[in-house]
């Protein structure tokens, strides 16, 4: 088990390569797309209909901000509002299969564009990857989890 400082500078690098990682492939694709509407789109997959404020603050973008992509997504038919059973001057946002589609579509391309930095990856380097990716989804899924049984968005 790695010291608590040597863990924390391992997590740290993650999160910023990660980060690299994202630009990196967003910079391939050539698209001028927001990163927040994919970011949002991801959100609205993950956890399901969310009220306009929880929605932003799950995004990282201000709530006028998150109106202004709200009302982007709702032209493209990418997000559909729907009545909020508990209040009824409220609007839950939900993501549309077409808005699925589309970020399904732009995963791909990222991946697909960041697929030759790793097409000579060896065999016990492939399962390190995988097996690196799984630990983090189940990190990520517990403190999603955490997150929701205490009425939060992680």
């Amino acid at each position: 088990m790695p010291a608590p400082d040597e863990l924390t500078v391992l997590i740290g690098d993650l999160v910023a390569l990660s980060h690299r990682l994202t630009r990196l492939a967003a910079a391939a694709t050539g698209s001028t797309e927001s990163p927040a509407v994919w970011r949002t789109l991801s959100v609205l997959r993950d956890h399901g209909p969310l009220r306009l404020g929880e929605l932003a603050k799950a995004s990282r973008v201000s709530q006028p901000t998150m109106t202004k992509l709200v009302h982007t997504l709702h032209e493209r038919d990418w997000i559909r509002r729907i009545a909020d059973r508990d209040d009824a001057r409220a609007w839950l946002i939900s993501i549309d299969p077409r808005g699925r589609a589309a970020l399904d579509a732009w995963r791909e391309e990222l991946a697909g564009r960041l697929a030759p930095m790793f097409a000579d990856l060896d065999a016990d380097e492939l399962a390190a990857l995988t097996h690196s990716t799984d630990i983090i989804r189940e990190r990520i899924e517990r403190a999603d989890a955490a997150a929701a049984a205490k009425g939060a968005v992680a």
